[in-house]
């Protein structure tokens, strides 16, 4: 049987200030709990009375000991460098190694220099508006860059809100960026100059010395009929393409949605037709674009070195012809988007356009549609006979497609791949 809860009032008179406290039996246990001086307005008869509650608790069984405040802590204020650092590592295995490079770039070469001393409370709207002032003033980095940049800074001040280390993110907002125009979009929008473009890499080609040979028109005709990013040129292997089935598969992207299936247009069919047979190395695992060497192109070279020399004869032979060269600002990417305003000359829908890009976002894809609308029929007649549609059915049939590469319909030039 368990004992009645008993106790009594303990006044420590040791002090200046008398403090009382409460000795008892509760549960089996002897307890002591500290009530307070009479600073505090305890008083005997008050801690009495107090005793009678706390047994009285224990004998109906809802008395829990008090547990003491936990000690404040103290607010944590890291320097940025710190926080930036801690985040960085925190992180960067979850990212692709170029997203890896452009983080630290941002980091190292602008956010850190400027930053470096400011604790997280002392990044405030005032010094975000100052660092992108300095940008400016620098002239280094286009508005673009130095937007991304404070985009960055704003990525880890979220953290730092979510950790409850800031009130507020002051680098959120529009008003924290640079205006930045944006430029006209660029891209291959007439099959004459698609034509005079892949002609000119065909010439470069052939003058090319043996040991600089790169297929420039298979490169490019890929990037403008198939919309492969650059890295994914580069990791296109042969096990990719099936040239029975009229079929490229990207396996390896830089999203989901980049992990697709693209249809082979006729003319693109007949150049990688062209290029496997002339090619050494042609084993499932094998490169498409290798090197000479066997190994993968570097990007940088087929921007500088493919593109830019094609770019560089094609307008020369149409200054020569007296037409309209190719527009300013051409890339790799660029011929990307080439792709979809082909797609969409060649009536396809906008949900398979997004779907052959590897698209989630559907903004630009209606925006090429759009203008792709507004071509007039014998410009649409001109890109079917420039992809080799013109004697097709349609995009994405089962069988092989019969028609040959049919540039003759610009004026610039006919060269058919050999079957």
């Amino acid at each position: 049987m368990a004992r009645p809860a008993t106790g009594q009032v303990v006044c420590d008179t040791r002090r200046v200030s008398p403090v009382f406290a409460l000795r008892f039996r509760a549960y089996g246990r002897r307890e002591y709990v500290t009530l307070g001086g009479t600073a505090d307005g305890w008083t005997q008869e008050r801690a009495e009375a107090e005793l009678q509650n706390v047994l009285a608790d224990v004998r109906r069984g809802i008395w829990r000991a008090p547990h003491p405040e936990p000690a404040p802590v103290a607010p944590v204020d890291p320097s940025f460098h710190e926080f930036a650092s801690q985040w960085f590592e925190a992180n960067e295995g979850a990212w692709r190694p170029k997203t890896r490079v452009d983080y630290g770039w941002q980091l190292t070469n602008h956010l850190l220099p400027f930053f470096r001393g400011h604790r997280l409370s002392q990044i405030t709207i005032a010094e975000v508006d100052r660092y992108r002032s300095a940008k400016v003033r620098e002239g280094a980095l286009s508005a673009t860059s130095i937007n991304k940049t404070i985009t960055r800074l704003a990525q880890i001040l979220e953290v730092a809100v979510e950790y409850e280390m800031i009130d507020r993110n002051p680098a959120k907002g529009k008003r924290r960026r640079v205006k930045a125009s944006k430029p006209a979009p660029v891209w291959l929008d007439r099959a004459q100059h698609i034509a005079a473009l892949l002609d000119a890499a065909g010439e470069v080609d052939r003058e090319a010395r043996a040991d600089r040979k790169v297929p420039r028109r298979a490169i490019l005709a890929t990037l403008v009929f198939a919309g492969l990013r650059i890295g994914e040129l580069c990791d296109l292997c042969w096990r990719d393409v099936d040239l029975s089935g009229g079929r490229i598969t990207v396996r390896e992207s830089k999203t989901d949605a980049g992990v697709r299936q693209i249809d082979l247009l006729p003319v693109l069919r007949d150049e990688l037709l062209a290029l496997k047979a002339s090619a050494g190395r042609t084993a499932a695992g094998e490169l498409v674009f290798a090197t000479m060497a066997g190994g993968r192109q570097n990007p940088s070279n087929i921007r500088n070195r493919v593109l830019a020399s094609a770019v560089k004869r094609a307008n020369e032979r149409l200054e020569d012809a007296r037409e309209v060269p190719l527009p300013e600002r051409l890339t790799p990417h660029k011929l990307r988007h080439t792709f979809a305003s082909l797609l969409v000359a060649l009536g396809v829908d906008p949900g398979s356009v997004m779907d052959q890009l590897g698209h989630t976002d559907p903004t630009f894809t209606l925006r090429v549609y759009r203008h792709g609308m507004r071509r007039d029929d014998a410009s649409k007649l001109a890109m079917r006979d420039l992809v080799g549609l013109s004697d097709w059915a349609a995009m994405g049939s089962s069988g092989a497609p019969g028609a040959s590469t049919a540039l003759s319909a610009t004026g610039l030039g006919q060269q058919k791949a050999p079957r």
